[in-house]
């Protein structure tokens, strides 16, 4: 990786082509790569990659979360990531206003605000990957927010960076009076364009009917209108400006109620006609959000087997058309007055299928999968190479009808028949999705003549070309034809007022191309089985959107999900050079760091495993000799332990500095991926595993003690001295459990270790020996199994999938179960019974950190884990930044980087948490490994939550 000697302050400036490739990528279907990437830490850095840039006579685009779906986060100069350090974020008021970074995600923000019964006005669908600078720059609404609670409706106050460099801090008392004095110019002109526009009779008429609706096409002009000082006014402009006037280095805004209580109905009506007919009277009864699914949206649906099984009567609609409603409010009382209207107004209303309300939340997430679970269906379901392209337009209310019908016409016109439509009703804010493949010049045509079709369309019902997604690239050729000549001079001189250089995200927004949109396009092309194996077709759904990019350990340090896919892509049609220069630091970059945790599945919408695809490069990448080791290793599982225990016990024993220092030999010989990073906090051995109980016949319970608990001994905070597996055996002895022990335990695994390094061979063998043990011991399935890791649980899950024949289906028959699910349904309840649980006899903790792992998430547990530690602590407390630890087995010892990314943003936050709190008395998650990286990260001693639970009911 090469690093430009380039720096000012801690700017860190990128050019090597990896870097490069990797940024370049975002959600849009727009491709541009840069010459550089800088990472900003703060305002002062920003300040220089302004001035860097000029050096280099290179533009300036600002990238936080990539989840843009117009072109606005691409450029081909400076890409400066505000993601990875402008994360702050700063609760006042007792929620009622909240200061924040642009790197931090909205999910994170209304983690924090969650406590206080507030939430961030906006609600875009993306919440859980999209940033806040994504949401000023876009303005951004969503759902339920429409035209009130959107981002330029919400904003308080913003700390900017203009391209000259000067810093201002809008909430100010002085801000209009240092406006002035630092950048006069700017001031007089935005009071001169002030001045024109309510001069203007006809740019008022179309100002007032233009954001009578949704809209983020151009620059929001209304602020003229709505804002008379022009440090206000520039305040505003700045929102929905897509990055084009200025950085947002922070920005304050006032928060909306939190609405938790919920009602939700799906009424399906014959025509589109009566759909939009009821509009009117279903907005009146209170409806915080109405969603129109089309005939097309509806078959879609019906193939969904996770959608309400109400859906599969449509699997041939033609006709009909569906609303989505749902009322909210803070209480359930309060959700009453609601319902009433609501089921008044569904009683006169013409249905094809009866309906009702519903509170219960499996039921509204099987509605609401109708509208959330279409992109996914569309999207993964789009033929290889071509582009999964979601747009979205605006008309007014009563045009909605027309203008629907009309889209569709057009689908049919330009043979989009896959096309969906759907959108946000009440708001007359419609978005649809075709698949076009734009690497074919017929269907580029195609597409080109069908946006010119739409654009007259929607501007000739006197609608908006862009209510949500932004102008961006795709839409900046028509700006001018929406706001007509004197708006787009005002925009023009809007422009050249904060930007006289030209210095910021030149071509997006506004541009003098008439076919800007048709260029710099994305190709996707199938990136085959040498480049992801068997999974090559699964690959090729990824649609870019970065959902991912926020749960993944590796984001701040390597690359991304998105960006590991992203550069399998670039590697199918890069020139010879460029591919072995790809090809070298894709091993690093991409498949030596990425922690194979999978959480990238949980936030995918097409569902792609992309650790599953790093799993198979490596096996790929191992030849015989090495599979044949990993073969043999597993066929002698119980002398290497022993192996790995004697040397941890001699490495031990020796001086810290002299065991780093031949560690770092040996990886610098044989490398860092095979030699682990030997340090002063590496543990010593741990005690054997338990080989017998002598349960017999007797037994309630199979226990799969960790390999974990042998080779590593507990932490140093321990109360158990052997660890969690004696710890949950003497739980399951004080709660009248009898427990068996698989015959041979010490020579058998889950098989984490060998799948997570693309072992094929010994993973295969390990999951039959394994199985073997387990059937037998289980008497057939009979008997649950109960693992005390987590990610040894998920690992023993999966097994199943590398064995064959009988033993694959008999595998069907058994249950596994992690320790705190087992802990929770079968031990606390016996616990209890008998007056020992740690609240009978007064032992429990004053307050407890709790980290749930990776392979909790998977398993579904961490409600068990959090109930466990409840049954320890009066006070549990689970960090809002509480990810994927990094430590994955092993990678935390190989690449202690990863581990140090990954625990970055949850040391912090229990650092500030201590410091206002003061210390916990304990430090607690389910998987030593992890809790090895976790105390690494924090300097605290976390223990398994079982170890406490059986101190806690000790005699």
């Amino acid at each position: 990786m090469s690093v430009s000697a380039a720096t000012t302050r801690a700017l860190e400036i990128r050019t090597d082509l990896l870097t490069r490739v990797a940024q370049a990528h975002d959600a849009s279907h727009y491709l541009l790569r840069p010459e550089a990437v800088a990472r900003a830490q703060d305002v002062p850095d920003v300040v220089a990659a302004f001035a860097e840039a000029r050096r280099r006579g290179l533009s300036v685009t600002f990238r936080s979360g990539g989840t843009s779906l117009s072109g606005q986060a691409s450029g081909a100069g400076l890409l400066v990531d505000t993601r990875t350090r402008f994360t702050r974020v700063e609760v006042l008021d007792d929620g009622a206003r909240v200061r924040c970074q642009p790197g931090v995600t909205l999910r994170s923000v209304n983690g924090r605000l969650l406590r206080h019964g507030r939430r961030l006005g906006p609600d875009p669908a993306s919440e859980i990957a999209c940033t806040i600078g994504g949401v000023v720059a876009n303005n951004s609404s969503g759902m339920a927010c429409g035209t009130v609670d959107t981002a330029y409706r919400t904003i308080e106050s913003m700390t900017l960076v203009l391209p000259s460099g000067t810093v201002l801090d809008t909430g100010a008392p002085d801000a209009d009076e240092r406006l002035r004095a630092l950048e006069p110019a700017l001031h007089r002109g935005l009071a001169a364009l002030r001045d024109r526009v309510r001069a203007s009779a006809s740019m008022r008429a179309t100002i007032a009917h233009q954001y009578s609706m949704k809209n983020t096409m151009g620059y929001g002009v209304n602020a003229f209108v709505d804002h008379d000082s022009p440090v206000k006014i520039l305040e505003h402009l700045v929102v929905g400006s897509e990055g084009t006037l200025a950085f947002v280095a922070d920005v304050t805004f006032r928060t909306v109620p939190l609405l938790p209580a919920a009602s939700t109905t799906l009424l399906v009506f014959d025509a589109l006609e009566h759909a939009t007919d009821a509009l009117a009277t279903i907005t009146a009864s209170g409806a915080r959000a109405i969603e129109l699914l089309d005939a097309a949206s509806l078959r879609v649906a019906a193939a969904d087997p996770l959608a309400d099984a109400s859906m599969r009567a449509f699997a041939t609609a033609t006709t009909q058309t569906a609303l989505l409603v749902e009322y909210q409010a803070t209480t359930a009382d309060g959700l009453e007055p609601f319902e009433e209207a609501a089921r008044r107004v569904i009683g006169d209303l013409d249905l094809a299928t009866p309906a009702d309300l519903t509170r219960d939340p499996a039921a509204r997430g099987r509605l609401w999968r109708v509208r959330k679970g279409l992109y996914t269906a569309v999207a993964g379901a789009r033929a290889p190479g071509s582009t999964a392209l979601l747009e979205d337009l605006v008309v007014p209310v009563p045009d909605l009808t027309a203008t629907v019908g009309d889209l569709g016409g057009l689908f049919v016109q330009h043979g989009y028949d896959d096309a969906v439509t759907f959108g946000h009703a009440k708001d007359g804010n419609l978005h649809f999705m075709i698949t076009p493949r734009l690497s074919d010049d017929g269907e580029l045509d195609r597409f080109a003549a069908f946006t010119e079709d739409m654009v007259s369309l929607v501007l000739d019902r006197g609608g908006s070309l862009k209510a949500e997604h932004g102008t961006g690239r795709i839409m900046a050729p028509f700006v001018r034809r929406q706001f007509g000549d004197d708006l787009y001079a005002v925009m023009r001189e809007v422009k050249a007022l904060c930007d006289p250089t030209g210095l910021l995200n030149p071509g997006v927004l506004l541009t003098d191309d008439d076919e800007a949109h048709l260029a710099h396009l994305k190709l996707v092309p199938p990136v085959g089985k040498p480049a992801a194996g068997d999974l090559a077709e699964v690959v090729d759904r990824c649609v870019e959107c970065g959902y991912c990019e926020p749960a993944c350990p590796s984001r701040t340090v390597t690359t991304t999900p998105r960006q590991r896919i992203a550069l399998l892509r670039e590697m199918v049609t890069a020139p010879p050079a460029e591919l072995a220069e790809l090809e070298r630091a894709y091993e690093y970059s991409a498949v030596d760091t990425c922690a194979v945790d999978s959480l990238c599945v949980t936030a995918c919408p097409v569902g792609i495993d992309t650790g599953k695809v790093m799993k198979v490069r490596r096996a790929q990448r191992h030849g015989a000799v090495v599979q044949r080791a990993g073969r043999a290793a597993a066929d002698h599982w119980g002398g290497t332990v022993t192996g790995l225990r004697g040397a941890l016990g001699v490495v031990d024993h020796l001086p810290t500095p002299l065991v780093t220092a031949a560690s770092k030999v040996g990886r610098a010989v044989l490398g860092a991926d095979v030699v682990p990073l030997v340090g002063s906090d590496l543990p010593g051995p741990g005690p054997r595993r338990v080989a017998s109980v002598g349960a017999g016949a007797d037994a309630s319970v199979v226990f799969f003690q960790s390999c974990m608990g042998s080779l590593f001994s507990p932490a140093e905070a321990s109360p158990s001295p052997g660890g969690v597996g004696p710890a949950f055996l003497a739980l399951c002895e004080r709660a009248g459990i009898t427990v068996a022990i698989p015959e041979g335990i010490a020579g058998l695994c889950c098989g984490t270790p060998w799948v997570s390094k693309g072992l094929t061979d010994g993973a295969a063998a390990m999951a039959e020996r394994t199985f073997d043990a387990l059937w037998a011991a289980t008497d057939g399935g009979r008997l649950p199994v109960v693992s005390d890791a987590s990610s040894c649980t998920h690992g023993l899950e999966g097994i199943g999938s590398h064995l064959t024949g009988e033993a694959h289906e008999r595998f069907e028959r058994l249950r596994v179960l992690d320790a705190v699910t087992f802990v929770r349904s079968d031990v606390l309840p016996a616990l209890e019974a008998s007056g020992r649980s740690p609240r009978a006899v007064g032992s429990t903790l004053g307050s407890l950190v709790l980290h749930p792992t990776c392979s909790s998430i998977h398993l579904g547990v961490v409600g068990d884990l959090e109930a466990v530690a409840r049954a320890v602590a009066d006070d549990v407390v689970l960090p809002l930044d509480a990810g994927c630890c990094g430590f994955a087995g092993d990678r935390g010892m190989l690449h202690p980087e990863l581990t140090a990314a990954a625990t970055r943003a949850e040391a912090t936050e229990l650092t500030a948490h201590a410091r206002d709190h003061g210390p916990a008395d304990a430090y607690a998650s389910s998987n030593r490994t992890c809790e090895m990286g976790l105390s690494r990260a924090t300097g605290q001693d976390y223990v398994h939550v079982v170890e406490l639970l059986e101190a806690a009911t000790r005699p």
